[in-house]
């Protein structure tokens, strides 16, 4: 199977995925093996694909130039400046494999505009843009442990994280082998809900109910004593919105 990617990159789907584990930030999907800023700076400047530069965060996609395999990527999470669908597109089986590049060739990989949620947020879905729900998904790619690629008419329009509690992490950090508890996935879920419309826009023009969940939340999270590593990095996900509306 062949691949496009935006700006008619191309890579050929190939029977080795990534044995890397996912880490969710709750920013982005990253699977890769850096640990620290600096083997970040060497894992990119070692490989070629897709990046982000100053003032610009396409999703990035990382390819050993020797053997043109993927070695890498990170995905980012739409809340900003994207949309929230309870839409959610029905996934064909996943299909285990990697990604071999076509050339040796830097591209740019535009980052998903719409997040895509089912109830308890099992699987988190991010979609190029909304007329992706208008036609069927062909395709899921699995290029590592429970992360997807989405694909229609042979493109990339999407990807998917399924258990996505089980991947939080903060950065650089390893997930943890232990299954989340249900405290953990509860939160995941209350954070989501904090993060995308309507509960933001609520926060953002000061209603106390909103402001009220927010603390709860952030207090919940912060008692917390199972799970602490997923709890921290839930904590550091809704961090801004408590430096910016939780004391209003």
């Amino acid at each position: 199977m062949k691949l496009s990617f935006d700006g008619g990159w191309r890579a050929t789907v190939t029977d080795d995925p990534l044995r890397i584990t996912p880490r969710f930030t709750g920013d982005s999907v990253d699977v890769v093996r850096y640990a620290d800023v600096k083997e970040h700076e060497r894992f990119l400047a070692n490989t070629f694909g897709s990046q982000d530069h100053l003032w610009d965060a396409p999703d990035v996609l990382r390819f050993d130039p020797d053997s043109r395999g993927l070695a890498g990527a990170e995905f980012r999470m739409p809340y900003a400046s994207g949309e929230t669908s309870v839409r959610v597109p029905v996934l064909p089986p996943v299909r285990p494999g990697g990604l071999r590049a076509d050339e040796v060739r830097d591209f740019r990989h535009e980052m998903c505009s719409v997040l895509c949620r089912v109830p308890g947020d099992t699987v988190l879905a991010c979609l190029r843009d909304l007329d992706v729900l208008d036609e069927p998904v062909e395709a899921c790619v699995g290029i590592a442990p429970d992360l997807a690629l989405l694909v229609q008419d042979s493109a990339v329009v999407g990807w998917s994280l399924t258990d996505p509690a089980r991947y939080l992490v903060t950065a650089y950090a390893d997930p943890d082998p232990n299954p989340p508890s249900p405290a953990t996935r509860r939160l995941l879920t209350e954070c989501l809900d904090l993060l995308t419309a309507p509960v933001v826009d609520d926060l953002v023009d000061g209603d106390p109910a909103a402001v009220t969940r927010l603390r709860a939340a952030d207090e919940a999270l912060r008692a917390q004593r199972e799970d602490r590593r997923r709890a921290d990095a839930l904590l550091s996900l809704i961090g801004t919105l408590m430096e910016d509306y939780g004391n209003q």
